[in-house]
């Protein structure tokens, strides 16, 4: 594991630290990466860094703010085509998603705050891969994101590692010894 999330004072604070650590993970995936090497495709897959950190904030903005708060959807989404999720797409920028990432974790904090708890459950919106008339608890949204973030992640130094040879507890590393200074 390339870093350990603090100790936690209750769930909803553990749960979202684990989300937190997730999105690290894919933040230090690209880091100091080119907007070129970020839309590049190293590996046999067409999925892309920077492209991998945009889905991810689209992923978590969709299933927090548009199914758990019941709030309109940003159009974050550009396309029907659904590689394009995971490609840097042309005036797309590796800052822009990396901004774009971290506003969607700050507004995940903040509406996750505004439950009274996490059992507050919602109707699943009607799609072939929901459960017809399906309902989830905001606990069990976070949990799904964390795997879905730590999936990414996992995919993002699989290709961070194609492309330059950078590993994940190096990029860790880094990212520590600066953090120090």
């Amino acid at each position: 594991m390339p870093s350990l999330v603090n100790a936690e004072t209750d769930e909803r604070d553990a749960l979202l630290a684990f989300l937190d650590a997730q999105r690290g993970g894919l933040r230090r995936a690209v880091r100091g990466l080119t907007d070129q090497q970020a839309a590049a495709h190293p590996s046999a897959s067409t999925m892309a860094l920077g492209g991998l950190v945009k889905h991810a904030a689209h992923c978590e903005q969709g299933w927090i703010q548009e199914i758990l708060m019941g709030r309109p959807g940003s159009g974050a989404r550009q396309s029907d085509d659904w590689a394009a999720e995971f490609q840097l797409l042309p005036g797309e920028t590796l800052a822009g998603v990396l901004a774009e990432l971290e506003e969607v974790g700050r507004a995940t904090r903040a509406a996750i705050a505004e439950l009274p708890d996490l059992d507050v459950a919602v109707a699943l919106p009607e799609a072939p891969w929901f459960p017809k008339d399906g309902k989830r608890s905001a606990r069990w949204i976070l949990l799904h994101l964390i795997e879905e973030q730590a999936r990414h992640a996992g995919h993002a130094d699989i290709i961070r590692e194609s492309l330059d040879g950078a590993v994940a507890f190096d990029l860790l590393a880094q990212e520590q010894r600066e953090q120090q200074e």
